[in-house]
C-alpha cells in the first residue's frame, strides 16, 4: 500500500478510567509537550507528521484508529509518556486498545514509545499489539526506523533502542546516546498540529479566575532528575539519574509563541525539578519579565533547593504557583536526601514562597515502606499546620522502572492487575502494603484525609480570605466527589 504520511504520533488517555468522575471538568488536560516536541524534531528532519491527542479529544481507541488509518502512515506510534510518575503506566490499558484497533485498521506498522515502555520493553512488545517497542528518549530511534521502513531493504538492527520480531524472536538494539544538544533535538514544539483550544489547566491553577482556565501550555526546559527516589520512575527513559537544559534564549522564545500566538496564559513548566540550577531558571525567569509576557505559571521544586532571594523576582515573571515534593513528615520514612530536612525547615520554607505572594501545592505520600498509621497521621498533621493553599494526597505505587517495583517483585507484594490500577484516582486502585499496614488501610487513609483536609475551617477560611468565595465554594463542592475503590467494597 502507497502510504500518506510517514508517522502518526498517538498521545493516548481515558480520562473516566482513570479520574473517574474528577475527570469531566476538575482534572486538567495538558498538551503533550513530547508529542509535539518529537513531531517537530522528525518534521526537521523531513519527516511528514501528523499528531492525534486522543486524550484531548476523548476519543475511543476505534475512532483514533480509523483516524490514523485515513492517513495512510507508514509508522502509527503511540506515545505513553506522562509528565509526572504517575501518568504514564496508567495509560497502558487504553495504549493497549489503540494499538490493538490501529493493527485491526491497518494504520501501518504499530510503535510504542514513552517511559513505560522503557522501563518493560520487552514485556510491552511481548504482550501488546504492536511491532516495535522505542526504548530511551525516541527522536533518534523514530528517524532512524522510518529511514529503514522507507528503504528497498530495511535493516532494524540499525535502530538504536529497538525492540522487534525477526525469524529468531525477540531482538533489542543498544539504545541511543542519550540527548547532549536538547536545543537541536527539542526544537519548538510543533503546536500547530494540536488541538490548542481544548486543553484546560487545573483547577487550583486557575484560582485567581476559574472561568478561564484555557488556553493551556505545557513546556519542558530540561530533561531528567539528578536524585533518585525509591518512588520515581521518570528517569526510565534516560536509563539513569541526571539533568540535561534547554537554552533559557530557546524556551523563553517557545513561552513568547505560546503567549502571544495560542493566548496562552496559563503554563506549565513541566520540568521534574525547575527550580534547581540558579542561573538556568533565573535567566528564564528575567527573560520572561524583559518580554513583558503576563502569564500564570506552575513548575516543581523542592524545600531544599528554594532560595528566598529569587522569589520575588519569580512572582514578577507570573509564577503564581512552586509545587513541592514533601512526602511526609516523619524523617525516618522520607525518601533519599529529604530526610536532612526537619518539619521547621520545611514550614520556613513554605512560609517564605507564601510570603513572596507564591501559593503552594502540596505534595504528600502516604502508605511508604516505613510508613505505619502514626507516622501517615504525622504527615497528615503537617499538611494541615502548612496549610498549602492546595494539596495532593497519594499512595505509595511501585510504578515500573522505580526501585519500589523492583522491591515489590522481589517482595512478591501484589500489584494492580491491570495498568490503569496504577492510577491514584481509578477505581482499580492497588497501592503498596506497608510493614505494618494493608493497602487496603493505605488507600482508606489517604481517601478520609483528603475530605479531612478539604473540610478542615482553617483551610477553607484561608483559601475565602485569598481567593474569594466562588473558590471557597467550588472545593467544598470538589471534595464532595468520593472516590469509589474497588479496594474497599469487601
Amino acid at each position: 500500500m502507497t502510504h500518506g504520511i510517514d508517522i502518526v504520533l498517538i498521545n493516548p488517555g481515558d480520562r473516566r478510567q482513570i479520574y473517574q468522575g474528577l475527570g469531566a471538568e476538575l482534572a486538567a488536560i495538558e498538551p503533550p509537550f513530547w508529542v509535539a516536541v518529537l513531531a517537530a524534531y522528525l518534521r526537521q528532519q523531513g519527516a511528514r507528521v501528523a499528531i492525534i491527542d486522543a486524550n484531548a479529544e476523548n476519543i475511543t481507541p476505534d475512532e483514533t484508529a480509523r483516524r490514523a488509518a485515513a492517513l495512510k502512515p507508514l509508522l502509527s506510534c503511540v506515545v505513553v509518556y506522562g509528565s509526572q510518575p504517575s501518568a504514564s503506566t496508567q495509560n497502558m490499558t487504553v495504549s493497549g486498545a489503540i494499538c490493538r484497533a490501529l493493527s485491526e485498521q491497518g494504520a501501518g506498522r504499530v510503535a510504542m514509545a514513552g517511559l513505560h515502555p522503557s522501563a518493560l520493553p520487552e514485556r510491552t512488545l511481548r504482550e501488546e499489539a504492536v511491532d516495535f517497542v522505542i526504548e530511551g528518549e525516541g527522536p533518534d530511534s523514530l528517524k532512524v526506523l522510518l529511514e529503514e521502513l522507507a528503504a528497498a531493504h530495511p535493516d532494524l538492527a540499525n535502530v538504536p533502542g529497538l525492540w522487534y520480531r525477526d525469524s529468531a524472536g525477540i531482538r533489542s538494539n543498544p539504545r541511543a546516546e542519550l540527548i547532549s544538544d536538547l536545543d537541536s533535538y527539542l526544537p519548538i514544539a510543533a503546536w500547530d498540529l494540536l488541538p490548542m483550544g481544548v486543553y484546560r489547566a487545573h483547577n487550583w491553577h486557575c484560582f485567581d479566575d476559574l472561568e478561564h482556565r484555557s488556553p493551556y501550555g505545557a513546556i519542558y526546559t530540561s530533561l531528567g532528575c539528578p536524585y533518585n527516589c525509591v518512588f520515581c520512575c521518570i528517569n526510565a527513559p534516560f536509563g539513569k539519574p541526571g539533568i540535561r537544559y534547554r537554552s533559557p534564549e530557546r524556551v523563553v522564545d517557545e513561552i513568547a509563541l505560546l503567549a502571544e500566538t495560542y493566548g496562552v496564559k496559563n503554563l506549565k513548566i513541566v520540568d521534574e525539578l525547575f527550580v534547581l540550577k540558579e542561573d538556568h531558571y533565573m535567566t528564564i525567569v528575567e527573560g520572561i519579565i524583559a518580554r513583558k509576557l503576563d502569564l500564570n505559571i506552575w513548575a516543581y521544586a523542592r524545600v531544599d533547593t528554594v532560595k528566598p532571594e529569587n522569589l520575588a523576582k519569580m512572582k514578577q515573571a507570573g509564577i503564581n504557583w512552586l509545587a513541592l515534593g514533601i512526602e511526609s513528615a516523619n524523617p525516618d520514612v522520607r525518601d533519599g536526601a529529604d530526610k536532612r530536612m526537619q518539619s521547621r525547615d520545611i514550614l520556613g520554607v513554605v512560609r517564605s514562597i507564601q510570603d513572596a505572594g507564591i501559593r503552594i501545592i502540596g505534595n504528600f505520600i502516604f502508605g511508604l515502606p516505613d510508613d505505619t498509621r502514626e507516622t501517615m497521621e504525622e504527615t497528615l498533621q503537617l499538611a494541615m499546620d502548612l496549610n498549602c493553599e492546595f494539596i495532593n494526597f497519594y499512595c505509595a505505587m511501585a510504578y515500573p522502572g522505580s526501585k519500589l517495583y523492583d522491591i515489590a517483585l522481589a517482595e512478591g507484594w501484589d500489584l494492580p492487575a491491570a495498568w490503569h490500577g496504577f492510577s491514584q484516582h481509578s477505581y482499580d486502585m492497588l497501592p503498596l502494603p506497608t510493614r505494618t499496614l494493608t493497602a487496603a488501610e493505605v488507600v482508606q487513609f489517604r481517601d478520609d484525609a483528603f475530605h479531612r483536609y478539604f473540610a478542615n475551617p482553617a483551610y477553607l477560611d484561608m483559601i475565602g480570605k485569598k481567593f474569594g468565595s466562588r473558590v471557597r465554594e467550588h472545593l467544598v463542592e470538589m471534595s464532595g466527589t468520593r472516590l469509589k475503590r474497588k479496594l474497599l467494597e469487601s
